[in-house]
């Protein structure tokens, strides 16, 4: 992909010298739907930076000025309507990192991409996601109760979660735009 830029980040591939970065928010994830990519040791996330750089899907979010990765991105791609979802580091929460680069995907999808629609799944006990979701202009197509399990109980049953389903199509997009750009084009925090 071609690295975007924003005020603060840079979104950019996968780099293999990332797997300090993945291993610091992979060694424990925070959101259950990424407990399947729990890294266990720095060989194993050696293994999976290098693999990520090679997924042009899976997209790295830096600080512009450092150029450290503190999270990441996920735009899986079905011909005009893509899948999108994010994970960042928790020590770089609540500061709109995840509200920034999500924009910034979004225009690109949108613009560049030429996507008709952009869709996310979140567990119904992930608020940060949903507020997320909420903020990006999506809006919430269903609640598929206990859809999928991440975890089993102490007696091996699966633990099924409930999962949200947000999405947006190019025309409410283009339509809520002006909330979130200034006249001269920059983001604004809505």
């Amino acid at each position: 992909m071609q690295p975007i830029e924003t005020e603060r980040l840079r979104l950019r591939n996968f780099r293999e010298h990332d797997a300090d970065a993945l291993f610091a928010y992979l060694k424990s994830p925070v959101a259950s739907c990424f407990l399947s990519l729990t890294l266990s040791d720095m060989e194993a996330a050696r293994t999976d930076a290098a693999k990520r750089s090679k997924d042009e899907e899976q997209i790295a979010v830096c600080l512009k000025d450092t150029d450290l990765m503190i999270g990441d991105l996920f735009a899986h791609r079905e011909e005009d309507t893509v899948s999108v979802g994010w994970n960042f580091n928790p020590a770089y929460f609540g500061m709109g990192y995840a509200l920034e680069a999500a924009r910034a995907l979004f225009v690109d999808l949108f613009d560049n991409a030429q996507a008709r629609r952009i869709y996310a799944y979140v567990e119904d006990h992930n608020l940060p996601s949903q507020r997320l979701c909420e903020r990006l202009g999506m809006r919430q197509e269903g609640l598929f109760l206990e859809y999928v399990s991440f975890k089993n109980d102490e007696a091996g049953k699966p633990i099924y979660e409930n999962t949200m389903q947000f999405a947006i199509l190019r025309w409410e997009w283009e339509a809520a735009r002006t909330q979130f750009f200034r006249p001269n084009q920059e983001l604004v925090d809505a």
